[in-house]
């Protein structure tokens, strides 16, 4: 087993240590707070893909580290990249929705809402059937009207490196990894190829830090934090 392997089963071995034992019984007056031990969690997401340059060398890195990540697609990339789609379902990754277009989700008419969200959900469930397909709103824009309809918890983000700027590897690697703390939800993009090189980068150097990436799915679980509708979540810190 090489060393990214070894420690990313070292991450999950200590997550399976750290987790809760029995507990008191909760009630909706004294709701559950929970604290974990064990080793930083982060989730490293990506927006604006699929695409078959750039998320298929990602999908082989990620593999190799044995690291979930969480993608947010825009359904009208996913014609044509179907097979991505359905590796990241087998590969254990989560999915979720960033409209079909990349547009604001300000100011839209129910109708036009079900078009970006509805639409892309649909795409997606065709492909790997039902499942949590949460919402990431492009540029992080959403009002309440479209909050009401999204369905789940809207997901943004603690840790932003712009990687969309420039491809400075070596500057986006540095703006997550120096920044990154325990419970934080990583922005990044899975369509420019330096990206992809920044986020392998980022990955080996926090897991060299001690840090274990999960899914938001499983940050939140292991958080204790219930995916509360229309919820904006920009991160998890142990309490």
């Amino acid at each position: 087993m090489d060393r990214k392997k070894f420690v990313a089963f070292l991450c999950v071995l200590a997550l399976v240590c750290a987790l809760p034992g029995p507990g008191p019984v909760q009630t909706a007056d004294a709701p559950a707070q929970v604290t974990v031990d064990g080793p930083p969690l982060v989730a490293l997401t990506f927006d604006d893909g699929p695409r078959s340059s750039t998320t298929g060398p990602l999908l082989d890195g990620l593999e190799l580290r044995e690291v979930p990540a969480t993608f947010f697609l825009v359904g009208s990339r996913i014609p044509g990249n179907e097979d991505l789609v359905r590796r990241m379902a087998a590969d254990g990754h989560q999915i979720g929705i960033h409209t079909y277009d990349h547009v604001k989700l300000k100011g839209l008419s129910r109708r036009d809402f079900d078009l970006q969200v509805g639409r892309t959900r649909a795409l997606i469930t065709d492909l790997v059937g039902e499942g949590n397909y949460w919402l990431r709103p492009p540029y992080g824009l959403i009002d309440e009207k479209a909050r009401s309809w999204c369905g789940g918890p809207i997901i943004l983000w603690s840790v932003d490196p712009e990687d969309w700027k420039d491809d400075d590897v070596g500057r986006v690697v540095s703006a997550v990894v120096d920044h990154a703390s325990d419970g934080d939800i990583i922005l990044m993009h899975d369509l420019f190829p330096s990206s992809e090189q920044a986020a392998l980068q980022v990955v080996d150097a926090l897991l060299e830090k001690g840090f274990c990436f999960v899914t938001v799915e499983q940050l939140m679980e292991e958080r204790g934090a219930a995916p509360e509708a229309g919820a904006r979540c920009r991160s998890f810190p142990k309490k």
